[in-house]
């Protein structure tokens, strides 16, 4: 088997074991962190071999692994950030990055109901002065 051949079916042996996300989510949290810290060792474990010399199968798994562990932090932190939005939902206050971001000028921006709001004084001219409405007598 050539080199190239043997490249090709040590990734395609890989992608198999790759960790998909789907999975990860129905997970609770301290399995999450077990499985991190296993792939942590395992990363660790790897680069001591890039080092020695090991086979060129550990050194193309280093990049599999480090994907794996950047999965599980994902998970970790959107399950994280979406329990926070379940909680602060409703509140009246809200940590700064759980609020909108939208722009600098959107954000100090009069809400819909300030927008609308009238004083007496400007009530009483509407009404007494209303929009006239016009026809064309043909």
């Amino acid at each position: 088997m050539s080199s190239c051949h043997q490249q090709m079916f040590v990734s395609s042996v890989l992608v198999q074991a790759k960790i998909k996300a789907r999975d990860l989510r129905g997970k609770k949290k301290e399995e999450l962190l077990k499985q991190l810290d296993d792939l942590k060792n395992e990363l660790s474990q790897l680069r001591v071999a890039k080092v020695t010399g090991g086979a060129a199968s550990k050194l193309s798994k280093i990049r599999v692994v480090r994907k794996s562990i950047a999965r599980v932090l994902t998970v970790i932190n959107q399950t994280q950030k979406e329990n926070l939005r379940k909680f602060y939902k409703g509140k009246k206050y809200k940590p700064l990055d759980l609020r909108p971001k939208k722009t600098r000028a959107l954000r100090r921006r009069l809400n819909k109901h300030e927008e609308s709001l009238r004083t007496k004084k400007q009530q009483r001219k509407d009404l007494l002065y209303s929009i006239r409405k016009f026809a064309v007598k043909a």
